[in-house]
């Protein structure tokens, strides 16, 4: 879907991107990591020319975006940032309504397109189309951010720190949401943070990134099994490796027939979140559920076990 060749940004003599290649296969979230000036925000804003590359390539479905009129461009691509970035006059409907009509869609479409992604991010039409951006919540503000980006079905989505403004609860569940909608759109997503909490939870890959340079792509796996070298290890943290892997596996893999008293945990929550439980709650052992019909019981001690496994 997208391929990155030599991608370089020079300002005013100073490299901020330095030769950057990389692919991101059709259906799958690139999540971009690093700190502060590591270039990752000017590499996505390269990828629909927000930014105008100095030097290399960006072909997306085997076409050069060069060929494109970059305004033309930037309308095939869905653009979410940090904070959202709605229009404050304007009402969600008008928002999520914005490149529709710029690509001029008739009325009809545009309006049977607002309600479908307003339902679809579980924001009823009816009570949200005519709201405007600060009769909402921070998370709903996002969730209308992330739909008005969507709103005219494009294949790729790129998200600058889209979460960054929302506290912990709530983004947790932005990234379960996000993740459910992607599944069931099949888009292409390049997602810029600095948490790399976020990139493990989210990308199918990850790009680390420090100062212009890349420094490893892999699968979130492989990042923190075999980190490239002493930084992209400082970013995991060496005390967090074995729950990170723990965040990358299902309790539905790892169950025991039998039951667990007290509240249940579902089969398809990572194993980070049982082993968390197990610990908050004091329980040896946690029920398991699957759409609500009891399947076994996951216990502390394997947790425990996969937590402490050689790498």
């Amino acid at each position: 879907m997208i391929e990155i060749n030599g991608l370089s940004k020079v300002f005013d003599g100073s490299t901020v991107v330095d030769t950057v290649s990389l692919t991101v296969a059709s259906g799958d979230i690139c999540a971009v990591v690093g700190t502060s000036g590591s270039g990752k925000t000017t590499l996505l804003r390269m990828i629909n020319r927000l930014v105008e590359p100095s030097a290399g390539s960006v072909l997306i479905d085997g076409r050069n975006t060069r060929d494109f009129a970059g305004y033309e461009l930037r309308r095939q691509i869905g653009y979410a940032i940090q904070g959202n970035g709605l229009f404050p006059h304007r009402t969600v409907g008008q928002n999520i309504a914005t490149v529709p009509k710029l690509l001029k869609w008739d009325r009809e479409r545009i309006s049977a397109r607002v309600d479908e992604l307003l339902t679809l991010f579980q924001l009823d039409p009816a009570q949200y189309r005519h709201r405007l951006p600060r009769e909402l919540s921070g998370g709903e503000q996002q969730r209308v951010g992330v739909a008005r980006a969507l709103a005219a079905g494009p294949n790729i989505l790129l998200m600058d720190e889209p979460f960054g403004a929302l506290d912990p609860i709530i983004r947790g569940k932005a990234q379960t949401d996000l993740l459910a909608i992607q599944r069931r759109l099949g888009t292409t997503i390049v997602l810029v943070t600095h948490d790399m909490n976020e990139a493990i939870a989210l990308g199918s890959r990850i790009a680390v990134m420090d100062k212009g340079h890349l420094l490893q792509y892999a699968t979130p796996a492989e990042i923190i099994t075999h980190p490239a070298n002493e930084f992209v290890a400082t970013l995991i943290g060496s005390g967090e490796r074995p729950f990170r892997l723990l965040s990358l596996d299902i309790v539905l893999n790892h169950i025991e027939p039998g039951d667990a008293q007290g509240e249940s945990v579902d089969a398809h929550a990572s194993l980070r979140d049982a082993y968390a439980e197990c610990l908050w709650s004091g329980r040896e052992a946690l029920p398991v559920t699957d759409k609500g019909v009891h399947i076994g019981r996951v216990t502390l001690q394997r947790l425990s076990q996969l937590a402490a496994r050689p790498q």
